[in-house]
């Protein structure tokens, strides 16, 4: 029976589910195995918040070297969240040949080289299933599973919360402020919503993502990212009239001429399979040459998910190690960078308030028609809101250069952009 002894950074929510799931799994793995999983310290801020029961005091300990310099710890499990220490004392564990697991799609995604160095370095092992899509394996599915294919394009819902706040701002026809103070109440948002709400989090996880599927890394700096605190009732209403739902969409691309990677709202075909992902689920739309479109969904976030898939890279790491062989392909590095594409093509969504006067929706045409933009669908309701006639355009696919230039050539005085949104474009 050989005893392999574990060091964990944290022991919040994520950390102190580790060490439970650890507690009531260890004897299966040593019945399956003949390996015995021991938690040997915990690093902790405050030795004295009262933690659960299943949590072992006599384990913790203020003194990060008791885990990052302890000879006989060989894992590292990382559940302090942020990019700073986690980062460093990551690199730190994989530098001394610790393997390290870890749920930190902050740290990850921007220090991102600095790890797999490390790694390398270390000849220790570096895993993350969790950092992306709580439960769901997508990480292990990009890595192993569609490594015969050349993945060129993924669209994902990666941020439960923000899913959450549009499904029920969609089919309750609720405000953005009220459905955000439900989600805090119920604890499916933070009191500050921002990394969420404004894409922070889709990026990240964009950035680890994109890099696996394409074996190119994109660093956070080159992903263009836009929140959805400005979708109002107007354009779900819009959406669903002209046959979209609005989802907060995490985009990738790589063609021969490049990447091209962005976070924003964008309208989803009612018919696509993104459409009907609701509540805090996740999901990952994406085509590879060899098998075609594919999906995965689950349950993307809360400590459960999160600390299940953690618990599943430990055991594999633990597995893959007890003798003393490391597979070393989570921590193999991308093949450099590529360039950026610097402009796209899509179908785009415009919402205007203009003048109730004659002409106004010629002059709109006429620009539009002057930057090769075609319409696709045209709403104008009946009622008249306060800040003038509501008319509402659906593009069918055009550079997106020459979109912005036909809207920055709108006749301020005319007309006011009150949105301009994407629209998903992936075929079925």
């Amino acid at each position: 029976m050989k005893t392999m002894y574990i060091g964990l950074l944290g022991c919040g929510n994520i950390g102190s589910g580790v060490a439970k799931l650890l507690g009531e799994m260890a004897g299966t793995i040593r019945e399956s195995y003949q390996i015995e999983p021991v938690i040997k310290s915990i690093l902790v801020r405050d030795l004295t918040k009262q933690r659960p029961e299943y949590v072992d005091p006599s384990l913790l300990t203020v003194d990060k070297d008791k885990v990052l310099r302890d000879p006989e710890i060989k894992y590292v499990v990382e559940c302090l969240g942020g990019e700073h220490p986690s980062a460093d004392w990551m690199c730190e564990a994989l530098r001394a040949g610790k393997h390290v697991v870890t749920a930190n799609k902050m740290a990850l995604a921007l220090h991102w080289r600095e790890l797999h160095e490390a790694s390398e370095a270390g000849h220790a092992t570096l895993y993350y299933e969790a950092a992306v899509g709580g439960a769901m394996p997508i990480i292990k599915i990009l890595h192993d599973s569609l490594q015969a294919n050349r993945i060129d394009r993924l669209t994902a819902i990666i941020n439960g919360t923000t899913n959450y706040l549009l499904t029920r701002m969609t089919d309750e026809g609720l405000d953005y402020q009220d459905v955000l103070k439900d989600a805090q109440a119920l604890g499916l948002a933070e009191p500050d919503p921002t990394a969420d709400v404004e894409g922070e989090d889709a990026m990240y996880k964009l950035s680890i993502l994109a890099s696996l599927a394409f074996h190119r890394h994109l660093p956070v700096s080159a992903i263009e990212r836009e929140g959805m605190t400005h979708v109002a009732q107007e354009d779900i209403r819009n959406a669903h009239e002209l046959g979209y739902r609005i989802k907060l969409l995490a985009h990738a691309t790589h063609t021969e001429e490049g990447m091209d990677a962005y976070v924003s709202p964008m309208l989803v075909p009612e018919n696509h399979p993104l459409s009907s992902v609701k509540g805090a689920f996740n999901a990952v739309f994406l085509h590879g040459h060899a098998c075609g479109d594919m999906m995965i969904y689950g349950r993307g976030a809360g400590s459960a998910p999160t600390a299940g898939a953690m618990m599943s890279d430990l055991i594999n790491v633990i597995l893959e190690t007890a003798n003393d062989h490391a597979s070393q392909v989570q921590a193999r590095e991308n093949d450099g960078c590529v360039p950026m594409i610097s402009d796209r093509t899509s179908a785009f969504y415009i919402r205007l308030s203009a003048q109730d006067a004659t002409g106004v929706l010629a002059h709109v045409a006429a620009s539009l028609s002057s930057h090769q933009i075609g319409v696709k669908a045209l709403l104008q309701p009946v009622e008249r809101a306060l800040e003038g006639a509501q008319i509402t355009i659906l593009t069918h696919p055009a550079s997106e250069k020459n979109v912005r230039a036909a809207i920055d050539a709108f006749d301020k005085r005319l007309v006011k952009v009150m949105n301009v949104l994407r629209v998903e474009a992936g075929e079925l």
